[in-house]
């Protein structure tokens, strides 16, 4: 029933072969594909509900559109997820400079692991489920953050849908701040936006400034928390997840519902993450779901920020799945 195969893309210059690592289910016809070399992300996912298949999560079709792409398509974010201002941080008495990659608005944005050369560790097939584990080891050579990690994420497919487990390892010899982020864009076979309704499990709106850096907070309204028509509605917006929304499995479910066809798209974050960012592109065709560990800058603000001893490491889980509403 579950299989993982590969497929080689076109070669990029100065990059490792690019190859899909696709892992499918025989008997429903859904599947998955995995691109190590390029930051070990989750470039395609198709789920079945009742006899239908939806496209899910897809990304730029070519290695050479992914690598063009400014907009960290399924980009795994760590050590810090969104906006470090200005790139400038202290942490135990010493102050850290990173690279400024989101220059019109001068931050540092969504980390450095993206595009970054991953490497699979562990491939496993049962009746139940397709497993692929994929890791990256940086050596702590940035000036701007001197500290090792090992970033594993672990994508599973079974009857339950796609899993994305997350483990960060302080590999190096002293503590170090830590914080993850997951950055899909998420569609339903390209439905408009419009046509969509959005129910979320938060408790507070995290208000932005001109740079995008939190300067603020209200409650959550009705209307942020639906479910709610997504008709004419913009977002880019953080916010905190309110505890009494998690389920009996300890997790927060945001549902995108598509009423003409009584579908449900349900991304569960674990409660290892209470932060979610929830982003409208232009385009309108897709809504990126991100869940975080941290508050957006919590370099600086400390919100949500995991501080980890050398050997601990900072875990959690994403699951996304279909469900039918009747």
């Amino acid at each position: 029933m579950y299989t993982i195969t590969t497929r080689q893309l076109d070669p990029i210059e100065g990059y490792q072969p690019f190859i899909d690592y696709i892992l499918a289910n025989s008997a429903t016809g859904e599947w998955a594909t995995v691109l190590p070399a390029f930051g070990g992300i989750l470039r395609q996912l198709v789920l079945r509900q009742g006899e239908k298949r939806y496209k899910v999560i897809d990304t730029a079709s070519s290695p050479q559109a992914l690598v063009a792409d400014e907009t960290y398509a399924s980009a795994l974010l760590y050590p810090f997820p969104s906006r470090v201002f200005q790139g400038v941080y202290r942490f135990e008495g010493e102050a850290y400079a990173l690279p400024l990659n989101e220059t019109r608005r001068s931050n540092a944005l969504h980390g450095f692991v993206h595009g970054k050369p991953f490497r699979v560790v562990r491939e496993e097939v049962t009746a139940a489920h397709a497993q692929l584990s994929v890791q990256y080891d940086y050596p702590g050579d940035l000036v701007g953050y001197p500290f090792p990690f090992a970033l594993t994420a672990t994508y599973t497919l079974s009857e339950q849908g796609l899993a994305l487990d997350f483990m960060a390892m302080n590999t190096g010899q002293s503590r170090c701040p830590a914080a993850f982020g997951w950055h899909p864009y998420f569609t339903l076979n390209n439905a408009d936006t419009d046509d969509l309704e959005l129910t979320l499990p938060v408790q507070t709106e995290i208000h932005l400034d001109q740079h995008m850096i939190p300067n603020g907070q209200r409650p959550a309204t009705d209307a942020h928390r639906g479910p709610a028509s997504l008709k004419e509605v913009s977002f880019d917006t953080p916010f905190v997840v309110d505890p009494q929304r998690v389920n009996a499995k300890n997790r927060a479910e945001t549902v995108v519902h598509w009423p003409a066809e009584s579908v449900s798209l349900v991304v569960e974050q674990s409660a290892d993450f209470p932060y979610l960012v929830i982003y409208t592109p232009g385009r309108r065709d897709s809504i990126a779901i991100e869940p975080l560990t941290a508050n957006v800058d919590s370099f600086n603000n400390g919100e949500g920020l995991t501080i980890l001893s050398p050997g601990e490491s900072l875990t959690g889980s994403i699951v996304v799945g279909l469900n039918q509403k009747k």
